[in-house]
């Protein structure tokens, strides 16, 4: 796992409720992860995501990916849990807008103690989320305790590839992400077997950098006025984050960050 020092949830907090956030959704859209809804499908497939099961999404944003499984996957209900206020408060408004209110609720928590009762739910739910938080191993036994035995994790996160970060790539990529640490699939294969789940999917999804282009593309040939408007018109500070995600970009060619597909099943 590389680690950088002096990042903390704080600063997490601080990012996703400022432009960086909200630049964030206009590259990304609702859906804050790699994919999108072709993602979220994919992942719910493979996970066995079926109707009338209850779920808990944890560091759930605004609540696209509920509302996803809700629609799409008929989802009984979620229970979404996040730290930042701003995008709760966001998820709420969203949520009631498409009328889920009450397939829907929100939890403002960390979610490596989100206050949920053991055994709770039919699956763990999470879309490139997990990479914010810093202690993994602790937010990777509390998704395992409140899912019911049997009960499956269902993930994708950002991830070290496996031609591995420099200290001076990882302190670069970690610094741009607002990350405290990236692991690797191992590391994560490693966390769930040791909280009781037994790993079905552990791989690389091939998605990162043809969408760290998109997304590239669409802010420099057609987003550019609205990209600009979040940043307060400041052509430095977009120009910097432009430049942080071309060097992601060149990261994910290389094979030192992938986007990762994990799917567990507690014992």
């Amino acid at each position: 796992m590389k680690s950088i020092k002096g990042v903390g949830v704080a600063d997490v907090v601080s990012v996703y409720s400022s432009a960086p956030g909200d630049l964030f959704q206009l590259m990304f859209g609702q859906q804050i992860h790699i994919g999108g809804m072709k993602a979220s499908i994919d992942l719910a497939d493979r996970a066995g995501i079926a109707a009338g099961m209850k779920g808990v999404d944890l560091c759930c944003c605004n609540g696209a990916d509920m509302r996803f499984l809700v629609r799409f996957r008929n989802v009984a209900s979620m229970i979404g849990v996040d730290v930042t206020e701003a995008i709760v408060e966001r998820g709420r408004r969203l949520t009631h807008e498409e009328g889920l209110d009450d397939k829907i609720r929100f939890v403002l928590a960390d979610a490596r103690e989100s206050g949920l009762p053991s055994a709770s739910a039919d699956f763990i739910w999470s879309e490139d989320a997990w990479c914010y938080v810093p202690d993994k191993r602790k937010l990777i036994a509390e998704a395992a305790r409140i899912v019911r035995p049997g009960g499956v994790i269902a993930l994708t996160d950002w991830v070290e590839g496996p031609a591995g970060l420099t200290d001076s790539e990882a302190q670069r990529f970690l610094s741009i992400m607002t990350f405290a640490n990236v692991e690797d699939i191992a590391g994560y294969a490693k966390l769930l077997s040791a909280n009781g789940c037994k790993v079905r999917v552990a791989e690389d999804t091939g998605r990162f950098a043809r969408h760290v282009d998109l997304y590239l593309d669409m802010i420099e040939m057609q987003l550019r006025y609205d990209a600009l408007r979040i940043v307060g018109f400041s052509t430095e500070l977009l120009e910097a984050l432009i430049d942080g995600f071309r060097f992601i970009g060149e990261m994910a060619r290389a094979g030192k960050i992938a986007q990762a597909r994990f799917i567990a099943r507690r014992g």
